[in-house]
């Protein structure tokens, strides 16, 4: 029986027979990608082949100032296109990240559902990379190929030190603090190239102070969002006196005040509206997740 706040590398490994049920993604007919992908991207997703003299017609911007500076003639780049395309998994690890009322924590999902794709994609043909972050450690994966990638990946999402909780020297962490996301996404963008398919699996609290690093992502990258939530997040039982507990920490919320309930209940409607509107306005994709989902049905109505 698997653990509802915990994942292990055999779990993880065994999530491989089941990635024939999903679906694989739909190629989208304009601007041309890394292998037989299109999407909406910028990039060309092509890799430079070799150089020759200049033809009528060869694009400017293709020329090769440098060979044509050594050789006085002018030259031209040849590009193929990319036999794969680098996927990648942006997974969040922070505190919230390990809670859940029902079903599995955050993290439990994001981890399966980050095999999930990860598995896919070697099976499509595809690299699989990654960047996994807490409030303390990023770790940075360069795409793999084929089993051997999956498996660096699934060592580190289960290797993580956020699983062994937080010690009393970082107890004053904020784990709202807008930082910690923002220079998570500036060490992403580094890591990914043009072209390149990434996952966004997080709760994204904090996200709105990272306007600038998400416009830059998904100028050159198609972007899935995959915002996890609690239902407990989503609303508070009503009429109680409940006592929640997260390590050695406690909170007691009270929901006989009706407005408390309601104001509650309204947070979590504008965060999730302005994750819509993030997306929208980034061109992303949006699937929105509870801990009491099946990442496996999830992503295969997404039409991984």
């Amino acid at each position: 029986m698997t653990s509802p706040v915990q994942v292990t590398v055999p779990e993880l490994i065994a999530l491989n027979s089941n990635t024939a049920i999903l679906r694989k993604r739909p190629r989208r007919p304009k601007a041309t990608q890394s292998g037989d992908y299109s999407s909406s991207l910028k990039g060309r997703g092509m890799e430079f082949d070799e150089s020759r003299l200049y033809q009528a017609g060869d694009d400017i911007r293709n020329m090769d100032w440098r060979v044509t500076a050594r050789t006085g003639k002018p030259h031209t780049k040849l590009f193929r296109e990319e036999r794969e395309r680098p996927v990648f998994v942006w997974v969040d690890y922070r505190a919230p990240m390990f809670f859940a009322s029902r079903g599995v924590f955050k993290s439990v999902f994001v981890a399966k559902t980050a095999a999930l794709i990860a598995w896919n994609a070697i099976q499509q043909g595809d690299r699989i990379g990654g960047l996994i972050f807490s409030e303390q450690e990023h770790h940075e994966l360069k795409p793999g190929q084929g089993k051997q990638g999956v498996l660096h990946l699934i060592r580190r999402l289960v290797s993580h030190p956020a699983w062994q909780g937080y010690s009393d020297q970082v107890t004053d962490i904020d784990p709202d603090d807008p930082t910690t996301i923002k220079k998570s996404l500036k060490r992403l963008n580094r890591l990914v190239r043009p072209g390149s398919l990434v996952y966004m699996l997080s709760d994204f609290r904090g996200i709105e102070g990272a306007y600038t690093e998400l416009s830059r992502l998904s100028k050159h990258c198609e972007v899935v969002m995959l915002p996890i939530h609690d239902v407990l997040e989503e609303q508070l039982p009503a009429n109680g006196m409940f006592r929640l507990s997260q390590n050695d920490q406690e909170l007691v919320i009270n929901t006989h005040n009706k407005s408390n309930v309601d104001l509650y209940r309204q947070q979590f409607n504008d965060h999730n509206e302005f994750l819509q509107q993030i997306a929208n306005r980034y061109q992303m994709h949006l699937i929105n997740c509870l801990t009491t989902d099946d990442p496996i049905k999830k992503l295969s109505a997404y039409g991984h």
